[in-house]
């Protein structure tokens, strides 16, 4: 019997439980990805919520059904996944997370061979079709479902990215946001001279402490109370899956994304000169100039994991990063992680003796940003050509990889439609003019609005 999904988004499978996404549907992704990747092996791994394991256990009947073995690696974050595709030779992987909904939503994300991304147009939507259809993948020989541990050897490839030696006395704030990261923590704890205090620290499926999403203003009161509180070096908190880290300085400052890229592309040049770092057109003159500073290569990409991969194995480029808090390493598959980065940040504070506050000052200074602001239109396309008319004709530069970048000398834009919400993201930047950003922010937001009004 055929069906329709609707649960389908640009990267991923994302919806409510149990009337968007359930067992009969996982059952039939399952089934449709082993058909379409052709595969002989999946490795699988889901998240704390309490639909979870059920909807992983129907994954893997329909991968199984399909012929395919299940290396199951429990209960983790979605690089666990990357990681184990990977070092295990798969023909690719699922992840079981819907990272920071609400606890009554659940997903699916997939990779294939090498940790390669599934999106809407590299096999998301053939893997749909399939799955819609009537006929489900029966193979004579049922595949094999096994556990598979790989906590001890993915820990070890996250502590390779740090020199061990460099380390010192750290005294960091971590809030888990009652996802999947606590455990995960707790396995790299030992291997650390840090003290962690810890904020929301133990899995829980009901959220009880709110949904795992630092980006919410409202949430990050937890981190920032408990930085004061403790005189920490630093905060670090994650979203439910773990493949994004938020961080705060010393003062219980939230430092934007933005400034994030240009910190860790320092760090990875430092050790990788004349490397190649791929960037989004959300966060362009601080990255350019610290990239160039460096002898790096700066490459832009269209926002989002599929492009930013890409471009990463394209240019094989030792670094990427997103205004979003996704970072990407080469070394890591190409692929995206929360836990790196943080590492490579506290190294930075460790090997620099400096405060946290003191290696961003002077970019925050240099280069103002309004952070990403949401805004609900009723049309996106045609918010981003309104504002686009209106500015374009005395611009220095307009760039439309990806919605529209507007730019004059001393200060830029991009206004783009998100690929996983209904809303279009804005983020202004200047040339060290804090009021001038100010300014150009509330009169494009102004303009937005008459949109909705």
């Amino acid at each position: 019997m055929s069906i329709t999904i609707d649960c389908f988004k640009a990267y991923d499978v994302r919806g409510r439980i149990p009337d968007q996404l359930n067992a009969d549907v996982a059952y039939r992704i399952g089934n449709a990805t082993a058909e379409y990747l052709g595969a002989k092996s999946i490795v699988l791994c889901r998240d704390i919520r309490h639909s979870s394991d059920e909807l992983a256990a129907a994954v893997a009947k329909g991968l199984t059904e399909a012929g395919c073995d299940v290396l199951d690696i429990g209960v983790g974050g979605t690089e666990m996944v990357y990681f184990g595709t990977s070092e295990l030779g798969a023909d690719g992987g699922i992840m079981v997370t819907a990272s920071h909904n609400p606890a009554d939503y659940n997903g699916l994300k997939m990779v294939r061979e090498e940790s390669k991304p599934i999106s809407g147009d590299t096999g998301l939507e053939d893997i749909r079709k399939i799955a819609e259809g009537d006929e489900r993948q029966l193979a004579d020989a049922r595949g094999e479902h096994r556990k598979v541990d790989v906590a001890d050897a993915y820990i070890r490839k996250l502590l390779s990215f740090v020199d061990m030696a460099a380390l010192t006395d750290l005294k960091i704030v971590i809030n888990a946001g009652n996802g999947a990261a606590g455990p995960t923590l707790d396995r790299i704890e030992p291997h650390l001279p840090f003290e962690f205090i810890k904020v929301h620290h133990e899995p829980d499926g009901d959220f009880p402490n709110g949904v795992p999403n630092p980006m919410l203003v409202e949430n990050r009161a937890p981190t920032i109370d408990a930085i004061r509180a403790a005189g920490a070096d630093l905060g670090i908190a994650w979203d439910g899956d773990f493949d994004r880290c938020f961080f705060f300085d010393e003062n219980g400052r939230f430092i934007e994304g933005y400034y994030i890229v240009g910190l860790l592309a320092q760090s990875m040049l430092g050790e990788h000169p004349g490397e190649a770092v791929i960037y989004d057109p959300r966060l362009v003159w601080n990255t350019v100039e610290t990239v160039a500073a460096l002898g790096g290569r700066p490459v832009q990409s269209k926002s989002g994991h599929s492009f930013i991969k890409e471009i990463m194995r394209r240019e094989n480029a030792i670094y990427g990063g997103e205004m979003s808090a996704h970072h990407y390493f080469r070394d890591f598959y190409y692929c995206d992680t929360g836990m790196v980065p943080w590492l490579l940040v506290a190294q930075l504070l460790c090997t620099s003796q400096a405060s946290f506050s003191s290696l961003v000052d002077a970019a925050m200074e240099k280069f103002p940003t309004s952070g990403e602001i949401n805004r609900e239109v009723p049309d996106a396309a045609a918010a981003i050509q309104l504002i686009r008319d209106r500015y374009e004709g005395d611009a220095e530069s307009v760039d439309t990889m990806d919605g529209v970048s507007i730019a004059f000398a001393d200060w830029r834009f991009n206004l783009r439609a998100s690929n996983t919400e209904p809303v279009i993201r804005l983020n202004v930047e200047s040339r060290g003019d804090a009021q001038l950003m100010a300014d150009k922010r509330d009169e494009l937001l102004a303009l937005l609005d008459e949109l909705q009004a």
